[in-house]
């Protein structure tokens, strides 16, 4: 009989009932003695030259404490946002990097620039010092469209870089051409991947403080990993790491965007060094519209080289990716080495040649948003392999399962350079078209146009590589009354990762789940953290929590024969004990423990596995409204391979929020911004996020085939929900209009868009 907590079981989310009954604390409930309150004053350009900045009538405000900007803080050592990414264009040039400081010098690029920061008695003091700052701002030219930053008489976004960052290159560019010089067919089409605002359900925010005693700063804040923070945060404050420690509660959501240093943060830390007095900053929706950092923003021409039989011969990417204002940590990995790990997919396509331009715009800078590359590189293939079998009129399941990887092929080394190492992809598209009654569509389809609308079905096979090999923490501390802490350098901001790290060491080491305690959000806890983020938590901590428990072993072995009087090879650990072999002497590993205060305390830094590959197959069905062209997602179904799943309760919320990300951004969100470069979308009264009512009630279903690339066998779930939704919804509604003769839509298919083109359809007779 299986455990009750054992792993493969769905145990609830230990955190849960302290969230629920109100017991959460987040950075907006934490308040120190004698704080203060910060506002950051914003561009209201999105580009020009800046002058003064008059901070007398703010200073002269009732309640006002102080004003800092950018020279203020450049006066005090901080240093300007670094950029460290290893990636260069194809001719060997680094990226061009302008510099970006936390409070802007000399010129602003985008609205909603950090310009000041006041600090007052009160939140709503310093907001008043702001209004009543006197700006000096001389208007530069703006480029807010990419295209039109490449063209020779376009505004130049800043005055020492160009506007092209990079021009980056991967694969056989020869190769790819001789393919398709040969090719029977070859399939096209243009992909607008649109940006998207992260609006979590907390805003950012942050309370620093700081000892002149010990000459520590310290700064509480929603990330996505603290260690990984502080080392970021004290660069920018030109200190030295140990200086600073940062400390996160829970978490409001962050899908990639919380896992920067922000330019407030370096702010706040001087200031409150500066005053001797804690400060607090807490972001509000119009701030975060305009500073959070934005999300994908990307179009490809895409295209697609298939013999006479069907098999894929090459694929070809050439993108334009729109990176901002600034380059962010990550900011060019996505439309460049994550389309390159994601766009061949689990299909046997020999050759691959991707091209992409990042370049500067005068908007919100770009950084990582649930999936970082992988949704757009699952969504560029799926979106041709669709077209592919219309325009052959070949059905859609079968072309994928002849160009499919089989699983006597595995291992199998990707054109990507990546080797995957297992999967049973024709098996997932097997049971996927089972599960969803996929002979009972025509029928589906007929009842639906009885009722005047459309139906459409959406078929999306997926693979995505999930992070690169990096290094985390494994802690075990025994601790007073039989309780046991895991301590590692991911951290949780949503996830529930107290729950399978608890499992995976109950398991390991026959511990009583209910007293394992999870530590991940103190800086100063902590040897390493690689933090969390790319799908790999479970990978990174689960195969650092593996290695510590076997460390524990060992040490309790050599503890058991000292404790026993016995050799330690007549020693045996089994189900959480100690014992002498062929006799009923045992000790419990926590009766051990406690005997010997520390000595089975473990902390290691380990290298983590290398990147895994969760898959999978979403098949969705819609109906569209004809007169009016609205959206109704009726069926929603997955088949996914996680490898070992550890709890599939959490990991099938895990899919459902990815889903619902996904299909988001696919029929409804979208960032726009005028020639001027104003955000027109700044508002939730003007950018559309999905409701519980836009959503079906999700189908999940496992087929899984353990990763041979980690101990535990698991492959990570976190993002693929996103992956696999882009493109099955937008198959979906492509299959539904394909009969007006409709065979590109872009997202967000919106019912603006979608009741246009079935006007246009009409107009030529089809409607």
């Amino acid at each position: 009989m299986t455990a009750k907590f054992a792993i493969g079981q769905p145990v609830r989310r230990k955190e849960d009932p302290r969230l629920l009954t109100g017991g959460g604390c987040y950075t907006d409930d934490i308040d120190l003695p004698g704080q203060a309150h910060g506002y950051v004053l914003r561009s209201p350009l999105a580009h020009g030259v800046l002058g003064a900045i008059d901070s007398a009538p703010a200073l002269a405000t009732t309640g006002v404490v102080a004003v800092f900007t950018g020279n203020d803080l450049a006066a005090a050592g901080c240093q300007p946002f670094p950029f460290t990414l290893p990636i260069k264009s194809h001719d060997g040039r680094p990226p061009a990097v302008p510099q970006r400081w936390a409070l802007a010098r000399n010129r602003v690029n985008h609205v909603g620039e950090a310009l000041a920061l006041v600090v007052g008695e009160s939140a709503a003091a310093a907001r008043d010092g702001a209004e009543r700052i006197a700006l000096d701002i001389e208007p530069l030219p703006v480029v807010s469209d990419p295209e039109a930053a490449l063209t020779s008489d376009a505004a130049q976004v800043h005055d020492d870089v160009p506007n092209l960052c990079l021009d980056w290159r991967y694969g056989d560019f020869e190769g790819v051409a001789g393919a398709f010089a040969r090719a029977a067919h070859v399939t096209k089409r243009r992909l607008v991947i649109n940006r998207i605002a992260v609006a979590t359900s907390e805003p950012r925010g942050a309370l620093a403080d700081y000892d002149s005693a010990s000459e520590r700063f310290t700064i509480r804040l929603g990330c996505q990993g603290v260690f990984a923070m502080r080392q970021a945060l004290a660069g920018l404050m030109g200190i030295a790491p140990e200086r600073l420690r940062v400390l996160s509660h829970d978490v409001g959501g962050s899908f990639g965007m919380k896992s920067a240093a922000y330019p407030e943060y370096p702010a706040l830390l001087h200031a409150a060094r500066t005053l001797g007095r804690p400060v607090k900053w807490i972001n509000d929706r119009s701030g975060s519209f305009v500073s959070d950092q934005q999300a994908r923003d990307s179009v490809f021409r895409a295209e697609l080289a298939l013999d006479e039989d069907g098999n894929f011969l090459a694929l070809r990417i050439e993108g334009l990716a729109n990176l901002g204002a600034y380059l962010t940590t990550f900011g060019p990995l996505m439309p460049t080495l994550s389309i390159q790990k994601n766009a061949s997919s689990l299909y046997r396509t020999p050759l691959i040649a991707i091209a992409t331009r990042c370049v500067f715009t005068n908007s919100v800078p770009i950084g990582p948003y649930r999936g970082a590359g992988r949704p757009e590189g699952n969504y560029i293939m799926e979106r041709l392999v669709d077209a592919a079998a219309r325009e052959l009129g070949r059905d859609p399941v079968e072309i994928r399962q002849q160009n499919m990887i089989p699983p006597e092929a595995i291992p199998y080394r990707a054109p990507s350079g990546l080797e995957y190492d297992s999967g049973d992809f024709p098996a997932v598209l097997d049971k996927a078209r089972e599960k969803a009654d996929w002979p009972g569509f025509a029928k589906r389809r007929n009842e639906s146009e009885a009722r005047g609308r459309r139906r459409g079905r959406g078929l999306a096979c997926y693979l995505e590589a999930t992070a690169a090999p990096s290094q985390e923490m494994g802690g075990i501390r025994f601790e007073p009354e039989g309780r046991v802490t895991i301590v590692t350098g991911t951290l949780d901001y949503g996830q529930g990762h107290a729950t399978p790290f608890a499992q995976v060491l109950a398991e390991r080491l026959g511990l009583d789940f209910e007293k394992i305690d999870l530590l991940q959000k103190d800086s100063d806890e902590l040897l390493h953290g690689g933090g969390t983020g790319g799908s790999r938590s479970l990978m990174s901590s689960g195969s650092a929590i593996v290695k510590a428990a076997g460390q524990v072993i060992a040490k309790g072995g050599l503890l058991a024969a000292r404790h026993f009087e016995a050799a330690q090879v007549d020693i045996e650990f089994r189900s959480g004990h100690f014992g002498v072999v062929g006799t009923d002497r045992r000790v419990a590993l926590p009766d051990l423990a406690a005997d010997h205060p520390g000595e089975l305390d473990v902390a290691l830094v380990e290298e983590t596995p290398p990147s895994a590959f969760p898959n999978g197959c979403h098949i969705c069905e819609l109906e569209i409204d004809s007169e009016t062209g609205e959206v109704a997602v009726l069926r929603y179904l997955v088949v996914d391979d996680f490898g070992t799943i550890v709890n599939p309760l959490l990991v099938e919320g895990q899919v459902h929020g990815g889903i619902a990300q996904g299909l988001g951004q696919a029929l409804m969100e979208n960032v726009v911004y005028d020639p001027e470069g104003q955000l027109l979308t700044g508002s939730m009264m003007d950018f559309a996020l999905p409701r519980a009512d836009h959503l079906p009630s999700f189908e999940f279903h496992s087929h899984p085939v353990p990763a041979a690339s980690n101990p535990l066998g698991v492959k990570g779930c976190g993002e693929a929900g996103t992956t696999g939704a882009l493109p099955a919804v937008v198959n979906a509604l492509l299959d539904a209009l394909a009969p007006l003769g409709v065979s590109e839509i872009d997202m967000p298919a919106t019912p603006e868009r979608i009741w246009r083109l079935l006007q246009e359809a009409r107009l030529r007779g089809g409607g």
